[in-house]
């Protein structure tokens, strides 16, 4: 189930439409369905309220307006180019650092 901060992808009629992160979950009067406060990743932003059941917000298709809706989670895919450990030099001597503050005074717009 998506839970809050979780950010999710929402369907439309079976196509990927935006994103939203989920600000709130909360039980609605009616049993069995939640209110999901949510904050559409997109310009401009804006916060929308649904009503849904937990079924609908763990990613089964529900109808909305007479349109088919999914909500699916969205998991950070694995990194599959991990950084590497910097290296530990033990031979300093050949090490050039470079000063932006020197680079700047040297090539900035007063130098000419």
């Amino acid at each position: 189930m998506a839970n809050v901060n979780d950010v999710v992808l929402l369907y439309l009629e079976d196509r990927p439409v935006s994103f939203a992160r989920v600000e709130d979950i909360r039980p609605d009067f009616k049993k069995d369905w939640y209110q999901i406060k949510l904050l559409m990743l997109q310009i401009p932003m804006q916060v929308v309220t649904w009503i849904l059941k937990e079924e609908y917000i763990n990613g089964e298709p529900f109808n909305m307006g007479g349109k088919k809706m999914k909500l699916e989670k969205v998991l950070c895919p694995a990194d599959e180019n991990p950084v590497a450990e910097p290296e530990t030099r033990t031979d300093q001597k050949n090490t050039n650092i470079i000063s932006f503050a020197d680079l700047k005074k040297n090539h900035g717009p007063e130098s000419g």
